[in-house]
């Protein structure tokens, strides 16, 4: 499993790439999180070009489903759940790390067969 990356080693991340304050990198990554949040709860699609998609999907209910911890059938009606599509080139770039070991060539051959399939 992968390492998780905490919002303030982004903060530090992007404190080393700009000349703003951590404070201010932080305001403005608190910001742009509830900015997506509103949105998504809005039921508007969040589009970041080259990176993906924030948007909230409708889940159809079921009648047949189960009480995890106690056994005992429930009924979950349509409910919404919150979804990220990544875009072509975060695709690509992600595919690339599932093959490693292989050439760079081989890599960019998969990745490109990946945004094939997208279109």
């Amino acid at each position: 499993m992968a390492r998780k990356v905490t919002k303030a080693e982004l903060i530090d991340a992007l404190h080393e790439r700009s000349t703003l304050g951590r404070k201010d990198i932080h305001v403005l990554i608190d910001g742009l999180f509830e900015e997506i949040k509103k949105a998504i709860l809005d039921e508007k699609a969040v589009e970041l070009r080259g990176f993906g998609t924030f948007e909230v999907r409708i889940r159809k209910g079921r009648k047949r489903a189960r009480n995890p911890k106690t056994g005992e059938p429930v009924s979950v009606s349509d409910h919404g759940v919150a979804v990220f599509r990544p875009g072509r080139e975060l695709k690509q770039e992600a595919w690339k790390i599932g093959a490693e070991g292989k050439s760079g060539e081989d890599a960019d051959t998969i990745a490109d067969a990946v945004a094939a399939a997208d279109e």
